[in-house]
Formats: structure tokens, sequence, C-alpha cells
């Protein structure tokens, strides 16, 4: 099959297919008008693939089918079921709900995503793997969801994958593939397409059709082979519409002139069969029957190739549908979808019933909004949370009754939420909140603009929008009032707005919460007490959390409240156990909305304890997973993670690059993190011994909205740099919070920073005695890096005191630290003390092994040092097991291991 003045592009499908077959992964997007070729080029790549040995899969968007859940993925997949064993359980059991295939559960739709990556690299196993996805803007949103998901993560499985979109006023957004954009064909291939199909016209006609084509293969076949051109082209002839219709107007004209000289009966057989273009033969013929016609109505169609006709009708393009739909009576599309309504069964096509029966009603009618209801309810069970807005959408505009609207609009926002389109979800909400008075529904729409604008704008204005949704509930509705209250007060913390914060303890004191939200209400009260500065009645609340028994199915919520608080109070050795524990649920439940908050606690947990690989790993990570969702304010909060990491390790080019482009936006979004990446860079001048720029900065930071928060461990810094700058007297206020704060924490981690604080500012007297009892405690608790730290300060002191047998031991083991962790200023800073002295410090080395990985390396070494096999390794991490091995194969060589048990005895 050879495509005119394709070549270019179809080079670009042979590289993707070679690479493929050589087990290196891709994906690839076609956009670009209707009838540009988009199809043609699939095909085009079905033909090589196939030629090639290749596997290929492949599916259609189908425009009747936009509202049905997980309808794409079933066309594609479904065939494959008996494949579905293979795959990790919960993966195995999420694609049977999202198949109708089981019932009573509830299927997670990231888990049909890993559950698709997993399908499809089952499938290649066999041989390599073609995926092909046409109309990709028809496609059900959990079904596109799903398939990029997949297309993203695969890396050295040999699998392409292949898409192909309408490029409309809404461009369809292919996140993270490469995508090509298809343009009309340039005017001398044009002609040669032509006149393979049309040799015939006259040159007038010739010309004109080259000319308004503007390239377009299907324009220039259509148009060229209209019955009106070989009529050499009269006034009505759309080939002579000069100007005012675009091409794909053009060429649907072409088709109406086709379909209007069609016999009667025969075009209400095309309007039955474009009424549902999924249904199967038998069904469409027997609406047809219903309705007074016949099986051979379709014939004159059929001959004029404007429908081809087996197990099911296909439409010769797309633009034939659209003609002989949009160009139908509204009363007789009502009666085509009222007859399917009537024809399709209640049980086995519930939701194909509704839909129709929704189509065929023009006027409120609370039965068919019941209908959709079930079809709702029926989606939330599979996972297709765009198919639930829509469902519940429809229905409220079919509801007679005001207070159902309301109710099932409400529903319809906090689904279009969910399926990530907030301003659909905005608009829900708001249009909810118009209707009713019932608190209950207005809390619910409320709490659902809240959500957006956490991302649109800002914590703190969701904050400000959920107090007054759990204001609404609180003495009538506790469950809902307690989750409200939640969200308030986590926003309110991730903005450092502790006045929102202060209000959310003021509706909690007085309200008694279900029992199984108790505790968590007690450590939301100890934020509160803890941002006032008043330590002594927050920790008690705060580290109780941690134990307390889970319930009420927010387990998830109870950890991440405990695990954040932790941070606050010194406790991040068992954060990190604790919030590890809660990354592998969340991972295996496919709960992935959860996995940037869950990633964030523990970057900064592993941060705190010095591990700055894993820290790096897991913001990274962090990044990855939040533009995939679109989760604007976590990127950002983990972006500013990796601003610390970049100052820490010596880095300051990309330090300050990165904070220059992250924190304008952070400082309105996440204010916690954005005050951590100016912490980082208040360090990295402190490193460079660039004492006043460091206290300047440092002063800001712990004097800043967050400063009672995990920010207070920036004060010795502070107070390190306002000594060595000699400037110490800036360090007393400061001192006296964070003696506060780390005498009532009461962690060895807390009590060694304190000491080294105090030592700084100590005459020579006490020092000593500070220096070794901080040193003491960092050497069993805190990390490697607040050792060197604490090391490097004491070695200092000791080498201005002409100690210097104590000195060189303190300040070596600090350099040897600090190159291990990567932190190359603070280890040139250490050697340049022991230079100061006459010592000869030893060369730089490279870092720690570790440190040598990619994050995704890392976090694939970090589970196979544990024993996990490539496929549990890939479960966890929603790659495929390819992908593992592929990992693994790249760091054996840079930590010097080659197998399993060389690398636990390393990572150990």
């Amino acid at each position: 099959m050879h495509l005119v003045g394709r070549d270019a592009e179809q080079a670009r499908l042979r590289r993707l297919l070679t690479d493929a077959r050589d087990g290196h992964s891709g994906a690839l997007g076609l956009r670009g008008a209707p009838g540009i070729g988009k199809s043609a080029l699939l095909d085009r790549a079905v033909s090589i693939a196939e030629a090639a040995g290749m596997r290929v899969v492949r599916a259609a968007g189908i425009e009747s089918d936009h509202e049905l859940a997980y309808g794409g993925l079933h066309q594609l997949l479904f065939p494959h079921v008996d494949r579905l064993d293979a795959l990790p359980t919960p993966q195995a059991s999420a694609l049977r709900c999202a198949f109708g295939l089981a019932e009573g559960g509830d299927a997670n739709r990231f888990l049909i995503s890993a559950g698709t990556l997993s399908l499809l690299a089952q499938l290649a196993e066999d041989a390599p793997l073609l995926c092909v996805l046409d109309d990709l803007q028809w496609l059900d949103q959990g079904s596109a969801e799903a398939l990029l998901f997949a297309a993203r993560r695969f890396v050295a499985d040999p699998i392409a994958v292949l898409f192909a979109v309408r490029e409309t006023s809404a461009p369809f957004v292919l996140a993270g593939v490469e995508v090509m954009d298809l343009s009309g064909l340039a005017a001398s291939d044009a002609a040669r397409l032509l006149d393979g199909h049309a040799p015939q016209l006259a040159e007038r006609v010739r010309t004109r059709v080259v000319a308004e084509s503007g390239g377009n293969p299907l324009a220039l076949i259509e148009l060229g082979m209209s019955r009106l051109a070989a009529r050499d082209a009269d006034e009505s002839d759309p080939a002579g519409q000069v100007g005012p219709l675009p091409v794909t107007r053009r060429v649907q004209e072409t088709y109406r002139h086709q379909i209007v000289e069609l016999p009667g009966a025969t075009q209400r057989a095309l309007l039955v069969a474009a009424a549902d273009t999924a249904a199967p033969l038998a069904v469409i013929l027997h609406v047809i029957e219903s309705l007074g016609g016949a099986a051979g109505d379709l014939a004159p169609a059929e001959r004029d190739r404007l429908v081809r006709i087996d197990s099911r009708i296909t439409f010769r393009h797309p633009l034939v549908r659209a003609a002989v739909y949009q160009d139908a009576p509204l009363h007789r599309r009502i009666e085509v979808h009222r007859a399917y309504a009537e024809a399709l069964r209640a049980d086995a096509d519930a939701d194909r019933r509704a839909w129709h029966l929704a189509a065929a009603t023009t006027r409120p009618d609370e039965a068919a909004a019941t209908e959709l209801d079930g079809v709702a309810e029926r989606a939330w069970h599979r996972g297709g949370a765009m198919a639930v807005c829509a469902a519940y959408e429809r229905a409220g505009r079919l509801s007679a009754d005001r207070e159902l609207k309301a109710r099932r609009i409400a529903r319809a926002g906090q689904a279009a939420f969910d399926a990530g389109r907030a301003d659909r979800a905005a608009r829900l909400a708001a249009e909810a909140l118009a209707l009713t008075a019932d608190t209950g529904v207005r809390a619910d729409a409320i709490y659902t603009r809240g959500a957006v604008e956490y991302e649109r704008t800002s914590p703190r204005a969701d904050a400000e929008l959920t107090l007054e949704a759990a204001a609404l509930v609180r003495d009538t509705d506790p469950e809902r009032a307690a989750l409200t209250l939640y969200e308030a007060a986590h926003a309110a913390r991730h903005g450092a707005a502790h006045d929102l914060l202060e209000r959310a303890a003021d509706l909690l004191r007085g309200f008694t919460p279900p029992e199984h939200w108790a505790p968590v209400v007690a450590a939301l009260l100890g934020w509160a007490e803890l941002f006032a500065g008043r330590p002594e009645p927050a920790v008690g609340p705060m580290r109780a959390l941690r134990t307390a028994a889970p319930g009420g199915g927010h387990d998830l919520m109870r950890r991440i409240t405990a695990a954040i608080g932790g941070l606050m109070i010194a406790d991040e050795d068992a954060v990190a156990a604790e919030t590890e524990e809660m990354l592998a649920v969340v991972r295996a439940t496919g709960a992935l909305g959860w996995v940037p908050y869950t990633l964030n606690v523990l970057a900064v947990a592993r941060l705190l304890r010095g591990e700055f690989a894993d820290a790096r790993a897991c913001a990274a990570e962090g990044v990855a997973v939040s533009d995939e969702l679109a989760n604007r304010t976590e990127s950002l909060a983990h972006r500013s993670v990796e601003v610390w990491l970049h100052a820490v390790s010596g880095d300051e080019a990309r330090a300050r690059a990165l904070a220059d482009e992250v924190l304008p936006r952070a400082r309105a979004r996440h204010r916690v993190n954005a005050e951590i990446a100016a912490w980082g860079l208040g360090m990295l001048d402190l490193s460079a011994r660039r004492f006043g720029d460091a206290c300047d900065r440092l002063d800001q930071v712990s004097r800043g909205p967050a400063r009672r928060d995990l920010l207070v461990r920036a004060v010795p810094d502070l107070i390190e740099a306002a000594v060595r700058g000699g400037t110490p007297e800036r360090a007393r206020g400061p001192l006296a919070g964070f003696r506060n704060w780390a005498e009532h924490v009461d962690r060895p981690v807390a009590t060694g920073l304190l000491l080294r604080c105090r030592a700084l500012l100590a005459d020579d007297g006490a020092a000593d005695a500070l220096y070794t009892e901080a040193l003491r405690l960092h050497e069993r608790h805190g990390g490697p890096y607040e050792q060197a730290r604490t090391r490097l300060v004491y070695g200092e002191w000791l080498r201005r005191r002409r100690r210097r047998a104590e000195a060189r031991g303190h300040l070596a083991t600090a350099v040897s630290a600090f190159e291990r962790l990567g932190a190359r200023l603070w280890a040139e800073r250490a050697r340049g003390e022991l230079a100061a002295f006459g010592e000869r410090g030893d060369e730089p080395r490279h870092s720690g092994p570790l440190t040598l990985l990619t994050p995704q390396e890392l976090q694939v070494v970090r589970l196979a040092a544990d024993g996990r096999t490539n496929k549990e390794i890939a479960a966890q991490l929603f790659l495929s097991p390819r992908t593992v091995g592929h990992h693994l194969y790249k760091a054996y060589p840079k930590l010097g291991v080659t197998g399993r048990a060389e690398l636990a005895r390393l990572v150990r």
C-alpha cells in the first residue's frame, strides 16, 4: 500500500516499529483534521507490523459509546481476558470489574490502568506488540487514561503504541506522548492523488478541487469522485463553493448530496445505524423492522459504499455518520432512540438502554433520570469517573424535582473533579448551590469547589471554602463534618494559613466527632496548638495518633495526618518506616491519587534523616505522578524539596535555577514546601561560607509563616550562620523558640540539635561538653548528615583551640561522610578546615554508590535488595517486569555488582 505524499510519516512509523522489535518501547500520536490520513497511516503501520510478525491489537473510539465506562478498553483487551490470571491479583480484579465480569467490588481506575499496562506487557511476551487506537477523542475517558498511562511507562518492552486523534477546537492532550501533526498534502501530491481516483475530471474542476481541498486526502477523493464533479460541477457542487465552507464541511456536504438521493426507507435505516454505531447488526435490524423497515433498506447505501455491513454496520467515514444523524429531523432521532430503548434488555443492556431513553426524552422524566442513576452507580463501581459525571449530569437535567436535580448535579460535580475535569466540576458545583438550600448538598458542592480551588489557586482558598462547608453540617452530620474539617486543616497547614487552621480548631473544639475520627480530631487540634507556640499540649495527641486503631474507612487520612504531625515533632525515624508501609498500601490498592502526598511526606522524612538519594527518588516520582494527575500543587511541593536536595549536594546552579522557576508559584500554592526550598538556599550559602547571606535568608525562614511547622528545623542552620558570621545576637530569639519546641518534643535528634546550637553560642568552658553530648546523640540518632554537621562544627571549634589531633579526626570523618552523601560543598568546607592548619585533605572522592543511580533505578534496586521479584516490583511501581529488568541491568555496573545477593549486601 502506497500513501501519496506521506513518505516522512511512514518512515517515522517504521522507526517506531523497528525500535519495538528491538526491545525499545515507544508511543506516537497522529493528530490532524478529519480526512487528513490518520487512519490510512494506522492501516499502513498495521500492515508493516503484521508483515514483520508482530502481534496487533486494535480499537477505535466510537462516538455513541463515549459515555460508557471502559467501552474502549473492553473493545481492545476483552479478547484476551484469558490472560488475566497471570496479572497481579488486584489488577486482574480491577479489570474484571471494569469489563463487567465481576460484581461486588469497586474498580479503582488506577489499578485498571496498571492492569492495562500489565496485560499489554503479557501479550508482548509472545511476540512484539503493536497497539493501535484510532479516534482517541471518542474513547471514553477511563479507557483513554488507562492506555496513555501504560504507553508512558513502557521502556524496555517490545511494544509500540499508536494513537490517532482528531484536531478540534478543544485539543485532546496526549500528555507524555510524542505527537506528529499531519498537514495537508503539497499541491503536486494532491494533484497526483486526485488523478489516481478521478482521472476524467475536467481541468477546470480538477484545479478547483485541488485548491479548495487544502490538500486533505479525503476531500480530494470525495469531492473529485462526487457525481456533481463528474457532471462538470454545476453551481450547487460543493467543490465549487469558494471561501465560506471549511474542508470538513465541504466533504460533509458531498455526503449529504449522496444521502438525500437515497430512498426514504434507506435514509431511515441509515439513521438507525448512525444513532448507535456500536450496536450489533441484529439489534440494528430489529430496530429498523420495529419502525416498519426491512434489512433490504440498507442495500442502496451499501451499493454506494456509504456503509460496510458485517457483524456491525461501519460508516465509510465518521463524516458520513455525522451527515446522516445531524440532518435528520429531531422527531425522527427521538423515534429511533425510543425504538432502541424498547429493543434493548434492561438487564444485559441497561446502560445503553438508559442512554437511548435519555436521548429520546426532551422534558423532565423521573423514570429516565432514575435509570441514569443506575448507570452512574454501575460506572462508579467500575471506576469510570467521567461516565459517573455524565450520567448524573444528564439525570439532573431530566429531574422534575428541584432537590433531586441539585443532588444529582452535585454528585456529577464531584465525579468531574475525580476525573480531573476541574472546570466542569466548578461549573456543576456552582449550579448545585444555586438550586438548593439543603445543607448536606450545599456542603458537598462547596467541598468540590474547595478541591478545585486547591489546584486552581491555593490551599488557602480550599481551606476557606471547606470551613464554610463544615460549618453547614457540623451540628447535623458529624461524619461529613469531620471529613470536611480534616480537609480544611490539611489545606490550611499546606498554605501555612494558621489563622484558618485556628478557625478549623474552633469548629473542632465544639464538635463531638464519630469515634473513629476522634484521634484525628485530637491531633489536628494539636497542630493548632503547635502553630500557636504551645507545643506542650500538642505533642501528646499528635504522637498518639500513630498508634490509634483504624476505623470508618478513613485509615489513609489517619495515617497521613499522623505522618505529617510526626515530621513536626521530630519523629522522622518512625514516620519514614510507617510512611513506607503506607506507600506500599496505596500502590497495592491502586490509590494513585494518594501517592504524591505519601511520597512528599516520605521525601521530607528521608531528607531529615540524611538519606538524600532516597529522598531524591521520592521527589522525582512525586513530580512525575503529580504531573500525570495534573496535580500542580503537589508537583510544586516536590520540586521545592528538589531545590533543598540540589542545595545540600552543592549543585548551586541547579538549585538556584529551579528555585527561580518554582518559588514564585510554590509560595502561593504550598507555602510549607516553598519554605523548605528557601531553607535549602540558605543552607547552600552556609555550606559555601557565605555566612551573611545565609543568615539573612535563614532568618526570613525562621520568622516566616511556617516557622513552627517542620521549618523549625532550619533554626540550627540560622544559629550556625549567625555565629560564624559574627552576629550571634541574631540567633537569640529564634533559639528560644527552638528550645521550647525541642524540650517538649523530647527526641534525641532534637535534643542533639539544641545542644549543638547551645555549644555554638557557649563560652569555652561549657562548649566542649555540649558538643560532646550532641555528637553522642547524633551518632545514634538523626542520621549521617546531622552527625557529620555536628562533627564539622566541633572540629572547627577544636581547630581554633589548637587541639589538632582531635580536630583532624572529627573533620576527616565529616569529609568522608559528606562525600558518601554527595554533599560536595560541605565536604569542601570540612577539607578546607583541615588545610587551614597544615593538614593535607584527601583528594575529593566519588559519592556513595547509591548516589550514582537515577531515582527510578534506586527505587528498583531498593525493592530488589528486599528480595522482591521483577514482577512484584513492577506491580508496586506501576511498571512492566521488562522495564524493571532494564533498570537493574543499568544499575548493576554502576554499583559494581553482578546479582541480587551482592545487591542486598551493598544496600544493607
